[in-house]
């Protein structure tokens, strides 16, 4: 899909606010409130937008620790391993990296006693994991919540 000025305004607005109203995005780009559902449905459909969600200050629900890892695995092990990790509800993401079978993964936890159980009891108990790196996040500058257009 070819995105157009129009296409990238409102993506634009949806990313600042993804609760904008259609009307309120009509007004804003001085189209009609129908104009702008057709396109967010098509940008729906295309898959340019995966979907709406809110983000969440992770300090303020209690998860006070972030740490980012790099993970080498077999390479044969790497998607078990990945998927596991993907299910555990500490694991905020997970993803494969280029470079020797790496997932790089973010971890919130409560405190450095539940990272500590983490890495020792989940993480570091899965097999096919050759290699482990983690660093503590101190202070957020920029996260990204939308694509810059």
């Amino acid at each position: 899909m070819k995105l157009d000025n129009t296409d990238k305004r409102i993506l634009e607005l949806l990313t600042a606010n993804g609760r904008m109203s259609y009307v309120d995005i009509a007004k804003e780009l001085g189209l009609s409130r129908v104009a702008i559902r057709e396109r967010i449905n098509q940008l729906m459909e295309e898959e340019v937008i995966e979907k709406f969600s809110v983000v969440i200050n992770s300090d303020k629900v209690g998860k006070k620790v972030s740490a980012f890892f790099e993970v080498d695995c077999e390479p044969t092990s790497l998607v078990a391993v990945a998927e596991t990790l993907a299910e555990n509800p500490k694991v905020a993401s997970c993803y494969q990296m280029t470079g020797p079978s790496t997932l790089h993964m973010h971890v919130l936890v409560e405190d450095f006693d539940q990272l500590e159980h983490f890495i020792n009891e989940e993480l570091y108990a899965l097999k096919g994991i050759t290699r482990v790196e983690s660093h503590i996040l101190l202070r957020r500058f920029k996260s990204r919540t939308g694509l810059k257009l």
